[in-house]
């Protein structure tokens, strides 16, 4: 389905505004993509490794 021009604009417009915020969703979209679809176990272990260490470093940040 073809979308209107003016909402294309209004896409572009954002998408302008906001690289921070496409840049954070698509990262975590691709993370999702990965882990439910494409990791083995061993990657899987890796990541939990990862998330654990983000997680203490953000206690220490607030």
């Amino acid at each position: 389905m073809p979308v209107s021009e003016a909402q294309r604009r209004a896409s572009d417009k954002w998408a302008a505004k906001n690289k921070d915020k496409q840049r954070y969703y698509a990262a975590k979209s691709t993370a999702k993509r990965f882990i439910s679809k494409l990791a083995k176990e061993q990657d899987l272990d890796e990541m939990v490794n990862l998330i654990n260490q983000r997680q203490e470093e953000l206690k220490y940040q607030d």
